[in-house]
């Protein structure tokens, strides 16, 4: 590939495009993994918000509140520098980024999640204590099946927000796009002035973004289509 590249682009060009795109995916498996452990521990916050115990969910609710008021920058800050400092010890890049992310995000889909989980009318609750279904059988049979439904579109779209983040963990030393984007803007190499390397890395990003907001537009408008025609059949 990189031979390619060259032939197309020449020299530095095609080196230059070459490193962008290998760099892009560890800007891809850093938002995959801040996704996936994101997603379920903010699964797990998600549900201590609607268990039937105050302590529970005044835990969740301050959890929610604390980190979605913290910027991503601090966090990064603090695991990839703060904290190594204060303690003496390395961290590596990798390690930092990932935790920053994933603190970052599970905050924002537990509550994603919650909205989804309340969205669900409290008479189907009722209902389901009526006929003698304990909290976790109302939960695993009718809550969560409906509320999956609610919370996909939004899920998929916040993965656009992960892919914006992952840019700011260049600070701390990770390796992905944005750092070596911004390493080639600052070379003294005619041909990687920052007016030609940054449209070429903003690009990058729109082409991991723009699918993906697509898509949960399009599950939004199908979902929500769905639900319409199901309430109309209902009421004819």
């Amino acid at each position: 590939m990189k031979e390619l590249l060259e032939a197309t682009f020449g020299q530095p060009g095609g080196v230059v495009l070459y490193q962008l795109l290998v760099a892009t995916q560890f800007t891809i498996y850093l938002s995959l993994i801040a996704f996936v452990g994101g997603g379920l521990i903010g699964a797990v916050i998600a549900f201590l918000r609607i268990l039937p115990n105050a302590w529970a969910r005044r835990f969740a609710i301050a959890w929610i509140w604390f980190f979605q008021s913290t910027p991503l920058l601090m966090l990064l800050f603090l695991s990839g520098l703060g904290m190594p400092r204060l303690f003496g010890v390395d961290v590596n890049p990798w390690v930092a980024a990932i935790i920053s992310l994933t603190i970052y995000s599970r905050a924002y889909m537990a509550d994603v999640w919650r909205g989804a989980l309340e969205s669900v009318a409290a008479g189907q609750w009722e209902g389901a204590r009526s006929v003698g279904l304990s909290f976790w059988q109302t939960l695993r049979l009718i809550v969560l099946p409906q509320a999956i439904v609610v919370a996909l579109a939004p899920t998929v779209g916040f993965m656009v927000q992960i892919i914006k983040g992952t840019s700011l963990a260049y600070i701390i030393g990770f390796r992905d796009l944005m750092a070596i984007g911004k390493r080639w803007a600052n070379a003294p190499v005619d041909g990687t002035e920052p007016f030609i390397i940054f449209p070429v890395m903003a690009l990058i990003y729109f082409s991991l973004c723009f699918p993906l907001s697509l898509w949960s537009r399009r599950l939004e408008r199908r979902l929500g289509t769905v639900s319409t025609k199901g309430s109309a059949n209902a009421a004819g």
